[in-house]
């Protein structure tokens, strides 16, 4: 029976891993697809919202008990980095997409938890692999990336971070936190949309139906909901560790998938930075962690990348 829940565990967590990589790699195909920015964040928001409509009620009574700013924290994870995640795609290469944004959240978690906890010397190490990956992404600056465009993942990976403290907050069930999120970046994006302050091809009937359908699979049931339930059963049959760590070849596998999808080349800066930062996930999620009580939703890991 052990191994057939190891099996179903590994199962779960490859396809978190596949999920991971589709949500990195559809979002550099946006530039390339009849959807706007605006018009691929209805989408990956308003169809999970549709799927969880009737735990609105309960969402909305347990938001009354928790914290605004434990609240904002989260919202952090929604549109705010869904924009900047697909600005940076767009701007860079999807090698360095599926790369610097889940690879970079330990540092900007322990940066913002700077002199509120300790860090051990192991951490230290993983932490300093992923700073140097970071600088040889840097090699790839007009060869398929801009320094804007890197500048503008960091800051997506900032984002992430933000929210995975949120997570660790708040008192919200997964599914609350899910509807809060798609709720709240739905109206956030139709609202772009129809003022104008973004542009929007959906809205006026311009896009394309296969690409409506593509992104609903792939960003709204894929992402918003699939690669959710795959990882918190991953991490529920093989434990947080092994999840975490099978997770972080999520990058490695959006690189050689982007090199026949997108024509992209697996070049010497893209394999360096790829080999410091995974390097890096690993070295910092396998570290041994103090005990201590902590305000995380049972069951439930903060360490999501991806959504």
């Amino acid at each position: 029976m052990r191994d057939g829940r190891d099996v179903q565990g590994y199962g779960a967590l490859a396809a978190t891993v596949l999920l991971w990589s589709s949500f990195a790699l559809s979002s550099r195909a946006i530039g390339t697809s009849s959807l706007t920015e605006a018009d691929a964040a209805l989408v990956r928001f308003a169809v999970p919202l549709l799927v969880l409509a009737p735990l609105l009620p309960r969402t909305l009574r347990a938001l009354v008990r928790e914290r605004t700013a434990t609240v904002a924290l989260v919202l952090v994870g929604g549109l705010p980095h869904y924009l900047l995640f697909a600005l940076g795609a767009r701007l860079t290469t999807a090698g360095l997409t599926g790369l610097l944004v889940p690879g970079t959240v330990p540092l900007f978690v322990t940066l913002l938890l700077l002199g509120r906890q300790p860090v051990p010397p192991r951490r230290v190490a993983a932490l300093a692999a992923i700073v140097a990956g970071v600088a040889a992404s840097a090699t790839m600056i007009d060869a398929g990336a801009s320094a804007a465009g890197i500048a503008v993942l960091l800051l997506a990976g900032a984002a992430w971070a933000v929210y995975t403290l949120g997570l660790q907050r708040t008192w919200l069930q997964p599914l609350e936190i899910a509807v809060t999120v798609a709720a709240v970046s739905t109206l956030g994006a139709l609202t772009a949309a129809l003022t104008g302050a973004m542009p929007s091809h959906l809205l006026t009937g311009a896009v394309r139906p296969g690409d409506l359908l593509g992104f609903a699979l792939l960003q709204g049931i894929g992402t918003g909901l699939l690669s959710t339930l795959c990882y918190a059963y991953a991490v529920r049959r093989l434990g947080s560790s092994i999840a975490a760590v099978g997770g972080a070849l999520s990058p490695v596998v959006t690189a050689l998938v982007a090199i026949p999808l997108f024509g992209e080349a697996l070049g010497l800066g893209l394999t360096v930075a790829l080999v410091l930062v995974v390097a890096g996930v690993y070295v910092f999620n396998t570290a041994p962690r103090k005990s201590r009580r902590a305000r995380r939703t049972p069951g439930f890991s903060g360490e999501l990348v991806g959504a």
